[in-house]
């Protein structure tokens, strides 16, 4: 990971949620490359190290959950973790910060990736579908509609959300929906982190339904880095409580 960090500048460890498909970790990588601080990395799940492998022979260190909404895994699984952790070494600081999401970079970070894929921003001839993972958390879900009702500002046809798992509509639903509706061309936009089987399962599915055009993920997106860095900033001064 990225190096060159100030003397006595406090670790920055960055957890992602993990996954069996390789090019999910390789993607956490280059993002990672790119933030000029001392990064250490750390999963969920399926990949290690985990956090308290990632936390090992530290004295003190910034936890950013690498999510890019806050559910489960930010409100419970991190916090739980970190609390074995200061069990297990009292002395160590831990600083907690918030998840990727809600941010506004993360619309600039869609649009550099739809105009990847040849969709220029805020086309009004154009429908974007936000598909994000989706959640058993009604509250997450809700924060991907409400990117959606605030990007949809920006001059689209429309922007409907839809959900990988866990919610409805479905993206390749949301697709035949806005087709339905008339929409003169309709692009998906991923909000998803990382390549893996919700990515690939969501450009299957949206093609065969009829969308013209499907983006790729965030991956190592400049506006990650930017919005890493003001997490990171925020958790030194302002921390999130831990449950105790």
């Amino acid at each position: 990971m990225a190096g060159g960090a100030a003397p006595g500048r406090v670790p920055l460890v960055a957890v992602a949620h993990g996954s069996r498909d390789p090019r999910a970790a390789a993607t956490v990588a280059a993002l990672l490359d790119q933030v000029p601080l001392d990064v250490r990395v750390a999963y969920l799940d399926h990949c290690a190290p985990s956090l308290g492998q990632a936390l090992s022979g530290l004295r003190a260190a910034v936890v950013l959950p690498l999510l890019l909404t806050e559910a489960y895994h930010s409100r419970v699984d991190l916090p739980a973790a970190l609390n074995e952790a200061r069990a297990r070494d009292p002395l160590l600081r831990v600083s907690y910060g918030s998840t990727l999401g809600p941010h506004p970079l993360l619309l600039s970070a869609l649009e550099r990736r739809l105009g990847e894929a040849g969709v220029p921003a805020g086309d009004p001839g154009t429908a974007v579908v936000l598909v994000s993972a989706g959640s058993s958390d009604a509250r997450a879900n809700g924060v991907v509609a409400e990117t959606a009702r605030v990007w949809r500002r920006s001059g689209w046809w429309t922007v409907t959300p839809a959900y990988a798992s866990a919610a409805r509509p479905t993206p390749a639903q949301a697709v035949t929906a806005l087709r339905r509706a008339g929409a003169p061309r309709v692009v998906v936009a991923p909000y998803l982190l990382a390549p893996g089987f919700f990515a690939d399962k969501v450009r299957h599915e949206t093609l065969r339904a009829g969308a013209d055009a499907v983006a790729d993920v965030l991956g190592p997106a400049p506006e990650l880095v930017d919005i890493l860095l003001e997490r990171y900033k925020t958790a030194l001064t302002q921390p999130t409580a831990l449950a105790v």
